[in-house]
């Protein structure tokens, strides 16, 4: 192909020109922002994409700044109590192949910004607001023509999904979260600053891990069954901290503490992605990263699946061109994305059960040895394309 531009210079848009650079295809990355500024604090990177951040060769960059966790922990967040153990450092080397690792995102965007202004085949252009395949800008100064290929990184109010007929529907998930982050010194003493934690209820979960480069414990509370209304945006900090209560009442004092001397916590209604085409019959536009499936954060792999998208949509245009490659991208990624989101829906079950379940929940996962835990992941931080 002569000319792929991507709109989007986020995780999704950075990673996917780096892997097309890989195989030798040139990009232009259209960013409506003046300047990057990734929003949110941390991110778990699992081996799935450790192993793609090396092909591309940031990962030793990144492996300075980030942390690797012994354990993925579950705790009951009334009591503390530990109800399961994954032993993720052990497995990422052993049976996984690549590192699992915590890092601010700030710190992998970055990484992956140097290494897009480094490489002669990818071009960023900020300032540029593109909503149309039409844009003037998108079209070539001296022959007027338009990209042999658009990817669509934009996100998921992706403005490009609306010239793919029957793209994926937008809605909201019934969920919210708050995020925030701890420093070190303030943090409470039974966080565990070697793990990655999450905390149980029954309408609601907390995720918590150290932040090494920043010194701080990256911090998510989400709550199911929540309508923010309308008009969410404009909520005042004390309306949401009053929401925030609401959700996490009969958690253990600490951690309700913990959370409500937070000052102005991050509030983010979730929203989905639903089922539909991530590509125009005429294979001119395809639609990547949260454009195309934006998910829950229930099973950790956001940011992971908008990156092994850019590694295999490069690939499938490297064997397949542009006619073939699009379809069997399409057909190979929502598979996995299903696959991934049906772990989340089992993840949600497990953090927010109650009642019976939830003493079903502890007595199988008490039957459970930390090992065979792990393996039920190897599905997931094992993947890698194949062609």
């Amino acid at each position: 192909m002569k000319s792929i531009a991507i709109v989007g210079a986020g995780i999704a848009g950075l990673t996917t020109s780096l892997c097309l650079a890989r195989r030798g295809m040139a990009s232009r990355i259209f960013e409506k922002a003046t300047q990057l500024e990734e929003v949110g604090a941390g991110l778990q990177l699992s081996p799935n994409v450790t192993s793609i951040l090396d092909e591309l060769g940031i990962l030793e960059t990144l492996k300075q700044r980030w942390f690797e966790p012994e354990h993925v922990l579950l705790r009951a967040g009334d009591s503390l109590r530990q109800l399961a153990s994954v032993p993720v450092r052990r497995f990422a080397a052993k049976e996984w192949g690549a590192p699992y690792a915590v890092l601010h995102r700030a710190t992998l965007q970055q990484a992956l910004l140097k290494a897009v202004i480094n490489n002669p085949l990818c071009t960023l252009v900020l300032d540029q607001r593109i909503e149309s395949p039409d844009a003037q800008i998108l079209r070539d100064s001296l022959t007027g023509s338009r990209p042999d290929l658009l990817v669509a990184a934009d996100g998921v109010w992706s403005k490009l999904r609306n010239f793919v007929a029957g793209a994926p529907d937008i809605s909201f998930s019934g969920n919210v979260a708050w995020r925030m982050t701890l420093p070190w010194q303030d943090a409470p003493g039974f966080l565990d600053s070697q793990s990655v934690t999450a905390y149980t209820g029954a309408h609601a979960h907390l995720v918590v891990y150290p932040l090494a480069e920043a010194r701080l414990f990256n911090i998510v509370a989400i709550s199911a069954g929540m309508d923010p209304g309308e008009s969410w945006a404009a909520r005042s900090d004390a309306t949401q901290r009053v929401m925030l209560e609401r959700a996490f009442k009969g958690w253990h004092p600490g951690i309700l503490s913990m959370l409500l001397d937070r000052p102005s916590p991050t509030f983010w209604p979730l929203f989905q992605a639903g089922i539909g085409r991530w590509h125009t019959d005429d294979s001119n536009l395809v639609l990547i990263g949260d454009a195309a499936h934006a998910m829950m954060p229930f099973s950790a792999q956001g940011a992971a699946m908008a990156i092994e998208d850019g590694m295999e949509l490069a690939e499938q245009l490297h064997l397949h061109g542009k006619q073939a490659g699009l379809p069997r991208f399409a057909a190979s990624r929502q598979a996995r994305i299903a696959q991934v989101r049906n772990r989340g829906t089992l993840n949600r079950m497990v953090y927010h059960a109650k009642g019976p379940l939830r003493l079903g929940r502890d007595m199988v996962l008490a039957l459970r040895s930390p090992d065979s835990l792990a393996k039920d992941l190897n599905w997931l931080y094992g993947y890698r394309f194949r062609g």
